[in-house]
Protein backbone atom coordinates (compact mmCIF):
# COMPACT_ATOMS: atom_id res chain seq x y z
CA UNK A 1 0.00 0.00 0.00
CA UNK A 2 0.82 3.30 -1.10
CA UNK A 3 2.49 5.84 1.38
CA UNK A 4 2.12 9.67 1.11
CA UNK A 5 3.09 11.99 3.85
CA UNK A 6 0.50 14.80 2.48
CA UNK A 7 -2.45 12.27 2.31
CA UNK A 8 -1.57 12.30 5.98
CA UNK A 9 -1.77 15.57 6.69
CA UNK A 10 -4.03 17.48 4.09
CA UNK A 11 -7.74 17.37 3.82
CA UNK A 12 -9.88 16.72 0.79
CA UNK A 13 -11.79 19.50 -0.48
CA UNK A 14 -14.88 17.39 -0.79
CA UNK A 15 -17.64 18.93 0.88
CA UNK A 16 -20.32 16.52 2.92
CA UNK A 17 -23.81 16.96 2.19
CA UNK A 18 -24.39 17.07 5.71
CA UNK A 19 -22.80 17.93 8.66
CA UNK A 20 -24.27 17.96 12.27
CA UNK A 21 -24.17 21.22 14.46
CA UNK A 22 -21.53 20.70 16.70
CA UNK A 23 -22.63 18.91 19.98
CA UNK A 24 -24.85 15.78 21.43
CA UNK A 25 -28.81 15.75 21.70
CA UNK A 26 -31.42 13.15 21.79
CA UNK A 27 -32.50 14.97 18.77
CA UNK A 28 -29.45 14.25 16.82
CA UNK A 29 -29.41 10.40 17.40
CA UNK A 30 -32.88 10.20 16.48
CA UNK A 31 -31.67 12.10 13.36
CA UNK A 32 -28.98 10.26 13.20
CA UNK A 33 -31.30 6.96 13.13
CA UNK A 34 -33.80 8.41 10.93
CA UNK A 35 -31.88 9.15 8.05
CA UNK A 36 -30.57 5.58 8.10
CA UNK A 37 -34.39 4.02 8.13
CA UNK A 38 -33.35 1.86 10.97
CA UNK A 39 -35.83 -0.40 12.43
CA UNK A 40 -37.40 0.25 15.94
CA UNK A 41 -35.25 -1.37 17.96
CA UNK A 42 -31.82 0.14 16.96
CA UNK A 43 -33.13 3.46 17.87
CA UNK A 44 -33.92 2.08 21.24
CA UNK A 45 -30.46 1.10 21.84
CA UNK A 46 -29.25 4.29 20.60
CA UNK A 47 -31.40 6.39 23.65
CA UNK A 48 -30.50 3.68 25.96
CA UNK A 49 -26.77 4.50 25.24
CA UNK A 50 -26.89 7.98 25.19
CA UNK A 51 -29.21 8.34 28.74
CA UNK A 52 -26.18 6.04 29.94
CA UNK A 53 -23.77 8.56 28.74
CA UNK A 54 -25.41 11.66 29.87
CA UNK A 55 -25.15 9.92 33.35
CA UNK A 56 -21.48 8.78 33.00
CA UNK A 57 -18.36 11.19 34.18
CA UNK A 58 -15.29 10.95 32.08
CA UNK A 59 -12.82 8.03 32.82
CA UNK A 60 -9.81 9.70 34.87
CA UNK A 61 -7.55 7.02 35.36
CA UNK A 62 -5.68 7.01 32.20
CA UNK A 63 -4.25 9.76 29.81
CA UNK A 64 -5.87 13.25 30.26
CA UNK A 65 -8.66 14.09 28.27
CA UNK A 66 -8.82 17.68 29.46
CA UNK A 67 -8.29 18.73 25.71
CA UNK A 68 -11.55 17.06 24.64
CA UNK A 69 -14.48 19.23 24.51
CA UNK A 70 -17.16 16.71 23.89
CA UNK A 71 -19.70 19.57 22.89
CA UNK A 72 -16.92 20.78 19.76
CA UNK A 73 -17.68 17.94 18.18
CA UNK A 74 -20.00 17.12 14.75
CA UNK A 75 -21.28 13.25 15.36
CA UNK A 76 -22.50 12.85 11.90
CA UNK A 77 -20.89 14.17 8.64
CA UNK A 78 -22.48 12.24 5.30
CA UNK A 79 -20.37 12.68 2.23
CA UNK A 80 -22.05 14.05 -1.01
CA UNK A 81 -21.66 10.34 -2.10
CA UNK A 82 -23.75 7.42 -2.37
CA UNK A 83 -22.29 3.62 -1.38
CA UNK A 84 -20.61 1.73 -5.12
CA UNK A 85 -19.03 -0.96 -6.24
CA UNK A 86 -16.75 0.56 -8.85
CA UNK A 87 -14.29 3.40 -7.41
CA UNK A 88 -14.67 5.11 -11.49
CA UNK A 89 -18.71 5.88 -9.54
CA UNK A 90 -16.77 7.49 -6.54
CA UNK A 91 -16.22 11.22 -6.69
CA UNK A 92 -12.91 11.98 -7.96
CA UNK A 93 -11.75 13.92 -4.91
CA UNK A 94 -12.87 11.59 -2.49
CA UNK A 95 -11.42 8.83 -4.69
CA UNK A 96 -8.05 10.45 -5.29
CA UNK A 97 -7.56 10.39 -1.29
CA UNK A 98 -7.82 6.98 -1.71
CA UNK A 99 -5.75 5.93 -4.70
CA UNK A 100 -2.96 7.92 -2.22
CA UNK A 101 -3.61 5.73 0.37
CA UNK A 102 -3.43 2.72 -1.95
CA UNK A 103 -6.61 1.33 -1.59
CA UNK A 104 -7.80 0.20 -4.68
CA UNK A 105 -4.50 -1.01 -5.71
CA UNK A 106 -4.28 -3.43 -2.79
CA UNK A 107 -7.62 -4.49 -4.13
CA UNK A 108 -6.44 -5.68 -7.07
CA UNK A 109 -3.59 -7.50 -5.56
CA UNK A 110 -3.84 -9.24 -2.66
CA UNK A 111 -7.67 -8.73 -1.20
CA UNK A 112 -10.91 -10.53 -1.22
CA UNK A 113 -12.69 -7.57 -0.34
CA UNK A 114 -12.52 -4.20 0.48
CA UNK A 115 -14.49 -1.45 2.61
CA UNK A 116 -13.91 2.41 2.45
CA UNK A 117 -15.65 4.97 4.75
CA UNK A 118 -15.48 8.80 4.25
CA UNK A 119 -16.76 10.56 7.44
CA UNK A 120 -19.72 8.45 8.92
CA UNK A 121 -20.67 6.53 5.15
CA UNK A 122 -19.09 3.89 3.43
CA UNK A 123 -18.66 5.07 -0.04
CA UNK A 124 -17.15 1.77 -1.26
CA UNK A 125 -17.86 -1.63 -0.66
CA UNK A 126 -17.00 -4.73 -3.07
CA UNK A 127 -16.31 -8.53 -2.51
CA UNK A 128 -14.88 -10.85 -4.74
CA UNK A 129 -17.63 -13.17 -6.23
CA UNK A 130 -16.25 -16.46 -5.55
CA UNK A 131 -16.18 -15.77 -1.84
CA UNK A 132 -19.61 -14.47 -1.64
CA UNK A 133 -20.79 -17.90 -3.41
CA UNK A 134 -19.31 -19.37 -0.50
CA UNK A 135 -22.07 -17.82 1.69
CA UNK A 136 -19.17 -15.30 3.01
CA UNK A 137 -21.04 -12.29 3.89
CA UNK A 138 -18.84 -8.60 4.05
CA UNK A 139 -21.12 -5.90 3.99
CA UNK A 140 -21.29 -2.22 5.31
CA UNK A 141 -22.88 -2.15 8.99
CA UNK A 142 -25.76 0.20 7.69
CA UNK A 143 -26.66 -1.58 4.70
CA UNK A 144 -26.45 -5.33 6.86
CA UNK A 145 -28.98 -3.62 9.82
CA UNK A 146 -31.42 -4.04 6.36
CA UNK A 147 -30.47 -6.88 4.78
CA UNK A 148 -29.58 -9.02 8.14
CA UNK A 149 -31.65 -7.65 10.71
CA UNK A 150 -31.81 -11.48 12.96
CA UNK A 151 -28.10 -12.05 13.16
CA UNK A 152 -27.26 -8.36 13.88
CA UNK A 153 -29.66 -7.69 16.59
CA UNK A 154 -28.72 -10.86 18.18
CA UNK A 155 -25.14 -9.80 18.36
CA UNK A 156 -24.48 -6.12 18.32
CA UNK A 157 -23.92 -4.58 21.43
CA UNK A 158 -25.36 -7.45 23.34
CA UNK A 159 -23.17 -9.46 25.17
CA UNK A 160 -19.15 -8.67 23.88
CA UNK A 161 -19.40 -5.23 23.97
CA UNK A 162 -22.74 -4.01 26.08
CA UNK A 163 -23.79 -0.40 25.59
CA UNK A 164 -23.23 0.20 29.17
CA UNK A 165 -19.89 -0.77 29.15
CA UNK A 166 -17.94 2.46 29.15
CA UNK A 167 -17.98 6.18 28.36
CA UNK A 168 -17.52 5.85 25.00
CA UNK A 169 -18.95 2.79 24.37
CA UNK A 170 -22.12 4.36 25.30
CA UNK A 171 -21.26 7.04 23.24
CA UNK A 172 -20.51 4.63 20.32
CA UNK A 173 -23.86 2.65 20.57
CA UNK A 174 -25.31 6.33 20.78
CA UNK A 175 -24.12 7.63 17.25
CA UNK A 176 -22.38 5.06 15.55
CA UNK A 177 -22.13 4.95 11.54
CA UNK A 178 -20.88 2.76 8.75
CA UNK A 179 -18.23 -0.06 9.21
CA UNK A 180 -17.66 -3.18 8.30
CA UNK A 181 -20.31 -6.55 9.29
CA UNK A 182 -18.70 -10.12 8.10
CA UNK A 183 -20.40 -13.59 8.78
CA UNK A 184 -18.18 -16.80 7.88
CA UNK A 185 -20.27 -19.86 8.00
CA UNK A 186 -18.92 -22.82 9.15
CA UNK A 187 -16.01 -24.55 7.64
CA UNK A 188 -15.29 -21.90 4.98
CA UNK A 189 -11.48 -20.55 4.77
CA UNK A 190 -11.14 -17.32 3.92
CA UNK A 191 -7.83 -17.50 1.72
CA UNK A 192 -6.94 -13.73 1.04
CA UNK A 193 -7.55 -10.84 3.74
CA UNK A 194 -10.66 -8.35 4.03
CA UNK A 195 -10.64 -4.84 3.88
CA UNK A 196 -11.61 -1.20 5.41
CA UNK A 197 -10.23 1.68 5.31
CA UNK A 198 -11.69 4.48 7.55
CA UNK A 199 -10.87 8.64 6.74
CA UNK A 200 -11.70 10.99 9.07
CA UNK A 201 -12.04 14.51 6.92
CA UNK A 202 -13.97 16.48 8.73
CA UNK A 203 -12.64 19.53 11.62
CA UNK A 204 -14.09 19.02 15.04
CA UNK A 205 -15.59 15.82 13.25
CA UNK A 206 -16.13 12.26 15.04
CA UNK A 207 -15.80 9.16 13.80
CA UNK A 208 -17.61 5.84 15.20
CA UNK A 209 -17.91 3.26 12.91
CA UNK A 210 -19.14 -0.17 14.01
CA UNK A 211 -17.18 -3.84 12.99
CA UNK A 212 -19.46 -7.06 13.90
CA UNK A 213 -17.32 -9.98 13.06
CA UNK A 214 -18.90 -13.49 13.13
CA UNK A 215 -16.98 -16.26 12.00
CA UNK A 216 -19.26 -19.41 12.57
CA UNK A 217 -17.70 -23.24 13.30
CA UNK A 218 -14.26 -24.27 11.60
CA UNK A 219 -14.24 -21.34 9.66
CA UNK A 220 -11.11 -18.81 8.99
CA UNK A 221 -10.49 -15.52 8.24
CA UNK A 222 -8.01 -12.38 8.10
CA UNK A 223 -9.64 -8.75 8.55
CA UNK A 224 -7.50 -5.88 8.12
CA UNK A 225 -8.54 -2.11 9.19
CA UNK A 226 -6.92 0.84 7.99
CA UNK A 227 -7.08 4.77 9.50
CA UNK A 228 -6.24 7.90 9.09
CA UNK A 229 -7.08 11.53 9.83
CA UNK A 230 -5.81 15.24 8.40
CA UNK A 231 -3.99 18.14 10.30
CA UNK A 232 -6.43 20.01 11.77
CA UNK A 233 -5.97 22.75 14.30
CA UNK A 234 -8.91 21.62 16.40
CA UNK A 235 -9.47 18.15 18.22
CA UNK A 236 -11.30 15.26 16.65
CA UNK A 237 -12.89 12.23 18.28
CA UNK A 238 -12.06 8.53 17.08
CA UNK A 239 -14.61 6.01 19.20
CA UNK A 240 -15.06 3.18 16.96
CA UNK A 241 -16.20 -0.06 18.06
CA UNK A 242 -15.42 -3.53 16.99
CA UNK A 243 -16.96 -7.26 18.16
CA UNK A 244 -15.62 -10.48 16.75
CA UNK A 245 -17.15 -13.59 17.79
CA UNK A 246 -14.97 -16.66 17.08
CA UNK A 247 -17.44 -19.85 17.30
CA UNK A 248 -16.18 -23.18 17.91
CA UNK A 249 -12.82 -24.31 16.05
CA UNK A 250 -12.67 -21.19 14.36
CA UNK A 251 -9.90 -18.73 14.05
CA UNK A 252 -10.25 -14.91 12.97
CA UNK A 253 -6.97 -12.61 12.24
CA UNK A 254 -7.88 -8.66 12.87
CA UNK A 255 -5.04 -6.74 11.64
CA UNK A 256 -5.29 -2.94 12.66
CA UNK A 257 -2.80 0.03 11.68
CA UNK A 258 -4.43 3.37 13.40
CA UNK A 259 -2.42 6.23 12.35
CA UNK A 260 -4.88 9.42 12.94
CA UNK A 261 -3.76 12.67 13.14
CA UNK A 262 -2.32 14.15 16.27
CA UNK A 263 -5.70 16.20 16.86
CA UNK A 264 -7.20 12.93 17.74
CA UNK A 265 -8.07 11.63 20.10
CA UNK A 266 -8.74 8.01 19.70
CA UNK A 267 -10.75 6.38 22.31
CA UNK A 268 -11.71 2.69 20.64
CA UNK A 269 -13.32 -0.28 22.00
CA UNK A 270 -12.23 -4.09 20.71
CA UNK A 271 -13.10 -7.37 21.85
CA UNK A 272 -13.61 -11.21 20.68
CA UNK A 273 -15.63 -13.41 22.21
CA UNK A 274 -13.79 -17.28 21.86
CA UNK A 275 -15.54 -20.38 21.88
CA UNK A 276 -14.02 -23.65 22.30
CA UNK A 277 -10.93 -24.99 20.43
CA UNK A 278 -11.35 -21.21 18.85
CA UNK A 279 -8.27 -18.64 18.13
CA UNK A 280 -8.10 -14.71 18.16
CA UNK A 281 -5.17 -13.50 16.50
CA UNK A 282 -4.87 -9.11 17.61
CA UNK A 283 -2.30 -7.19 15.73
CA UNK A 284 -2.15 -3.51 16.75
CA UNK A 285 -0.60 -0.56 15.31
CA UNK A 286 -1.07 2.92 16.92
CA UNK A 287 0.57 6.11 16.07
CA UNK A 288 -0.33 9.56 14.55
CA UNK A 289 -3.29 10.37 17.43
CA UNK A 290 -2.32 12.80 20.02
CA UNK A 291 -4.20 10.75 22.79
CA UNK A 292 -5.03 6.90 22.99
CA UNK A 293 -6.95 4.99 24.77
CA UNK A 294 -7.23 1.39 23.23
CA UNK A 295 -7.01 -2.11 25.36
CA UNK A 296 -8.60 -5.05 22.83
CA UNK A 297 -9.62 -7.68 25.08
CA UNK A 298 -10.04 -11.47 24.75
CA UNK A 299 -12.87 -13.67 26.31
CA UNK A 300 -12.06 -16.75 26.64
CA UNK A 301 -15.25 -18.47 27.15
CA UNK A 302 -15.26 -22.13 25.45
CA UNK A 303 -12.49 -24.93 26.26
CA UNK A 304 -9.32 -24.51 24.81
CA UNK A 305 -9.72 -21.35 23.46
CA UNK A 306 -6.55 -19.54 22.16
CA UNK A 307 -5.45 -15.86 22.02
CA UNK A 308 -2.92 -14.39 20.55
CA UNK A 309 -1.72 -10.53 20.61
CA UNK A 310 1.30 -8.48 19.13
CA UNK A 311 1.01 -4.95 19.97
CA UNK A 312 3.41 -1.78 18.24
CA UNK A 313 2.85 1.44 19.38
CA UNK A 314 4.55 4.90 18.88
CA UNK A 315 4.57 8.16 20.88
CA UNK A 316 5.91 11.11 19.42
CA UNK A 317 5.95 15.14 20.59
CA UNK A 318 3.12 15.62 22.54
CA UNK A 319 1.71 12.67 22.10
CA UNK A 320 0.56 9.81 24.91
CA UNK A 321 0.04 6.32 23.65
CA UNK A 322 -1.73 4.43 26.69
CA UNK A 323 -2.54 0.95 25.02
CA UNK A 324 -2.51 -2.65 25.98
CA UNK A 325 -4.55 -5.97 26.22
CA UNK A 326 -7.19 -7.49 28.34
CA UNK A 327 -7.83 -11.73 28.33
CA UNK A 328 -10.44 -12.89 30.76
CA UNK A 329 -10.03 -16.96 30.76
CA UNK A 330 -13.32 -18.54 32.19
CA UNK A 331 -13.27 -22.23 30.29
CA UNK A 332 -10.35 -25.34 31.24
CA UNK A 333 -7.20 -25.25 28.63
CA UNK A 334 -7.13 -21.64 27.48
CA UNK A 335 -3.99 -19.93 26.73
CA UNK A 336 -3.24 -16.02 25.82
CA UNK A 337 0.61 -14.88 24.53
CA UNK A 338 0.73 -11.35 24.82
CA UNK A 339 3.75 -9.01 23.18
CA UNK A 340 3.83 -5.40 22.98
CA UNK A 341 6.20 -3.32 21.89
CA UNK A 342 6.41 0.30 21.82
CA UNK A 343 8.94 3.31 21.15
CA UNK A 344 8.68 7.15 22.72
CA UNK A 345 11.05 9.84 21.40
CA UNK A 346 10.42 13.29 21.62
CA UNK A 347 9.16 13.83 24.80
CA UNK A 348 6.41 10.86 23.88
CA UNK A 349 4.80 8.67 26.43
CA UNK A 350 4.02 5.22 25.96
CA UNK A 351 1.61 2.99 28.52
CA UNK A 352 1.33 -0.64 28.53
CA UNK A 353 -2.24 -0.88 30.20
CA UNK A 354 -3.02 -4.74 30.56
CA UNK A 355 -4.86 -7.29 32.13
CA UNK A 356 -5.24 -10.88 33.04
CA UNK A 357 -7.94 -13.22 34.79
CA UNK A 358 -7.94 -16.34 35.42
CA UNK A 359 -11.39 -16.97 36.91
CA UNK A 360 -12.40 -20.45 39.01
CA UNK A 361 -13.59 -22.07 35.92
CA UNK A 362 -10.51 -21.80 33.91
CA UNK A 363 -8.53 -25.07 34.96
CA UNK A 364 -4.80 -25.48 33.27
CA UNK A 365 -4.93 -21.69 31.84
CA UNK A 366 -2.10 -20.62 30.29
CA UNK A 367 -0.82 -16.96 30.20
CA UNK A 368 2.62 -15.13 28.69
CA UNK A 369 3.04 -11.29 28.90
CA UNK A 370 5.78 -9.72 27.73
CA UNK A 371 6.42 -5.71 27.45
CA UNK A 372 9.09 -4.40 25.75
CA UNK A 373 9.85 -0.79 25.65
CA UNK A 374 12.05 1.24 23.31
CA UNK A 375 13.04 4.87 24.37
CA UNK A 376 14.62 7.13 21.58
CA UNK A 377 15.93 9.89 24.03
CA UNK A 378 16.39 10.95 27.48
CA UNK A 379 12.80 13.24 28.25
CA UNK A 380 10.60 10.40 26.49
CA UNK A 381 9.01 7.96 28.98
CA UNK A 382 7.51 4.28 29.12
CA UNK A 383 5.09 2.66 31.67
CA UNK A 384 4.06 -0.90 32.20
CA UNK A 385 0.71 -1.04 34.08
CA UNK A 386 -0.46 -4.97 34.73
CA UNK A 387 -2.99 -6.08 36.64
CA UNK A 388 -2.86 -10.53 37.03
CA UNK A 389 -6.30 -11.62 38.71
CA UNK A 390 -5.68 -15.64 39.31
CA UNK A 391 -8.45 -17.38 41.06
CA UNK A 392 -6.45 -20.89 40.30
CA UNK A 393 -3.40 -22.19 41.73
CA UNK A 394 -3.02 -24.46 38.92
CA UNK A 395 -2.69 -21.37 36.26
CA UNK A 396 1.12 -20.68 34.44
CA UNK A 397 1.19 -17.18 34.44
CA UNK A 398 4.63 -15.32 33.29
CA UNK A 399 4.74 -11.31 32.93
CA UNK A 400 8.04 -9.31 31.97
CA UNK A 401 9.06 -6.42 30.80
CA UNK A 402 11.63 -4.31 29.54
CA UNK A 403 12.76 -0.83 28.65
CA UNK A 404 15.95 0.51 26.87
CA UNK A 405 17.38 3.18 25.52
CA UNK A 406 19.39 3.34 21.66
CA UNK A 407 22.80 1.82 22.70
CA UNK A 408 25.41 4.26 22.26
CA UNK A 409 27.95 1.69 21.34
CA UNK A 410 25.43 -0.58 18.59
CA UNK A 411 24.63 3.10 17.01
CA UNK A 412 28.28 3.28 16.73
CA UNK A 413 29.41 0.34 15.31
CA UNK A 414 26.68 0.47 12.71
CA UNK A 415 28.19 3.72 11.88
CA UNK A 416 31.14 2.24 11.23
CA UNK A 417 29.97 0.16 9.15
CA UNK A 418 29.06 2.68 6.46
CA UNK A 419 25.69 3.86 7.95
CA UNK A 420 24.06 7.19 8.64
CA UNK A 421 23.22 8.29 12.29
CA UNK A 422 19.48 7.94 11.12
CA UNK A 423 20.30 4.30 8.88
CA UNK A 424 21.99 3.35 12.18
CA UNK A 425 18.61 4.23 14.10
CA UNK A 426 16.00 2.68 11.74
CA UNK A 427 18.08 -0.32 11.79
CA UNK A 428 17.90 -0.69 15.94
CA UNK A 429 14.60 0.28 15.41
CA UNK A 430 13.62 -2.21 13.03
CA UNK A 431 15.32 -5.37 14.36
CA UNK A 432 13.38 -3.99 17.62
CA UNK A 433 9.77 -4.43 15.56
CA UNK A 434 10.93 -7.41 13.79
CA UNK A 435 8.72 -10.07 15.96
CA UNK A 436 5.41 -8.13 15.43
CA UNK A 437 6.38 -6.93 11.07
CA UNK A 438 6.77 -9.98 10.25
CA UNK A 439 3.31 -11.71 11.24
CA UNK A 440 1.99 -8.89 8.81
CA UNK A 441 0.80 -9.32 4.85
CA UNK A 442 4.33 -8.08 2.84
CA UNK A 443 2.57 -5.15 1.69
CA UNK A 444 1.18 -4.25 5.55
CA UNK A 445 4.50 -4.44 6.84
CA UNK A 446 6.43 -2.16 4.40
CA UNK A 447 2.91 0.51 4.99
CA UNK A 448 3.81 0.13 9.17
CA UNK A 449 7.66 0.26 8.92
CA UNK A 450 7.15 3.63 6.28
CA UNK A 451 4.70 4.67 8.67
CA UNK A 452 6.53 4.50 12.01
CA UNK A 453 9.79 6.24 9.63
CA UNK A 454 7.82 9.16 9.44
CA UNK A 455 6.32 9.54 12.63
CA UNK A 456 10.37 9.16 13.52
CA UNK A 457 11.52 12.14 11.09
CA UNK A 458 9.48 14.46 14.04
CA UNK A 459 11.93 12.93 16.93
CA UNK A 460 15.07 13.49 15.07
Amino acid sequence: MAIAREVFEQASTHRPQFTAPLGLSEALVRDISGQKHEPAWMLAKRLVAFSRFQQTPLPHWGPSLAGLNLDAISYFVRPDARESKTWEDVPVEIRDTFEKLGIPEAERLALGGVGAQYDSDMIYHNLKADLAAKGVIFENMDVAVHQYPELVREYFMTNCVPVHDHKFAMLHAAVWSGGTFIYVPKGVKVEIPLQAYFRMNTERGGQFEHTLIIADEGSDVHYIEGCSAPKFAAAALHAGCVEIFVKKGARVRYSSIENWSKNTFNLNTKRAVVDEGGTIEWLNGNMGSGTTMLYPMSILRGRGAKSDYLGIAFAGPGQHQDTGHKVAMIAPDCSANVLSKSLSGGGGKSTYRGLVRVTGGAAGARVKVQCDALLLDGVSTSTTTPVMRIERGDATVAHEATVGRLGESELFYLQSRGLTEQEAIRTLVGGFLEPVVRELPLEYAVELVKLIELEMESVA
